[in-house]
């Protein structure tokens, strides 16, 4: 008797570890609740705080006001910096327009920030890999003139800049860890003297869903992934599954999943991008059942213990 097959004929669903929020989330979240907490509503964010629907909508529900440009935020106004960074021309205009800011950019990202300042200070001309148009781009590239961006293996012929002159690189911390692979290989084939981050930009959360999802898709006819269609990493993961041969596709929330995506499947697999919450992942278990599910089974992986503090400021004062 084969062991693994379902007790009925309906799918068992396999989950992956880890799946879902990742430290960098969790601090961005929570400073807004806790600047909420300590000044009241509105507290105004720019950009969405993460990229992930049901946690956007939840936060305006308790006062959140999200938007684009600084100046729709009243002056004097308490405004935070959303997880994906701002450039250093949005962190001068706040400070004109006289705003109280409270910054969730993720710490990994700051930490690419750092990289670019260093390398700039070295005189090096910078190469970003990253995806045009994401948040955390262009608030990367934005601290300081003249980054190159590339997206693909193709861009990196087309760079104009001179072999031999002092070159790095930087990452969007999201990425496909295989994609962006491929396009460092081809910078140092093209540039081999350019200097590398002490430590890959991609950040462990990121690296650690892309491994779970290479170690699940194996064993199951079709992933599912739990996030919106702006989240970068969650893009990565169902891509991941794809490449492997196996279909793949993303929800937003539960009621997305249709039938036919899990008829006939003998083991479904779920997992969560970084800014995804566990309550959606639950739905979309609740979804799977309504669909025949009769198992759910958790598949062993890393475990994060990574926790990043809250900026000074934001501790909620309690009553003796």
């Amino acid at each position: 008797m084969d062991q693994d097959r379902p007790p009925i004929d309906g799918p068992q669903v396999l989950l992956a570890n880890p799946r879902g929020f990742c430290a960098g989330v969790d601090r961005a979240i929570d400073i807004v609740e806790h600047a909420l907490a300590r000044f009241g509503a509105p507290i105004y964010v720019r950009h969405e705080i993460v990229h992930n629907t049901y946690v956007v909508d939840d936060l305006k529900s308790k006062g959140a006001v999200f938007v684009e440009n600084l100046e729709d935020v009243p002056t004097g106004g308490t405004v935070v910096f959303s997880a994906h960074g701002v450039s250093q021309a949005v962190r001068a205009q706040a400070s004109a327009l006289g705003l109280q800011v409270f910054d969730a950019t993720c710490p990994l990202v700051t930490k690419v920030h750092v990289e670019v300042a260093k390398m700039r200070q070295q005189g090096l001309e910078i190469v970003m890999i990253g995806h045009a148009g994401h948040p955390e781009v262009e608030g990367t590239m934005g601290q300081a003139e003249g980054i190159h961006l590339v997206q693909t293996v193709e861009d990196v012929d087309r760079l104009p800049i001179a072999l031999d002159a002092p070159l790095a690189y930087v990452t969007q911390t999201t990425l496909s860890v295989d994609d962006a692979a491929g396009i460092v290989a081809a910078l140092r084939r093209r540039f081999p003297q350019v200097h590398e981050p002490k430590k890959q930009d991609i950040c462990y959360a990121t690296q650690n869903r892309q491994d779970a999802v290479k170690l699940l898709t194996p064993q199951v006819d079709v992933l599912i992934v739990v996030g919106s269609p702006a989240s970068s990493n969650s893009n990565r993961l169902r891509e991941v599954a794809q490449r492997m041969g196996k279909p793949a596709y993303m929800v937003d929330r539960a009621d997305d999943l249709l039938p036919q995506w899990v008829q006939g499947a003998r083991h479904v697999g779920l997992t969560a991008g970084a800014s995804a919450p566990e309550t959606l992942v639950a739905q979309v278990v609740e979804r799977l059942k309504q669909l025949g599910a009769v198992s759910v089974r958790n598949v062993a992986g890393v475990t994060e213990s990574v926790q990043f503090p809250l900026p000074r400021g934001l501790a909620v004062k309690t009553g003796n």
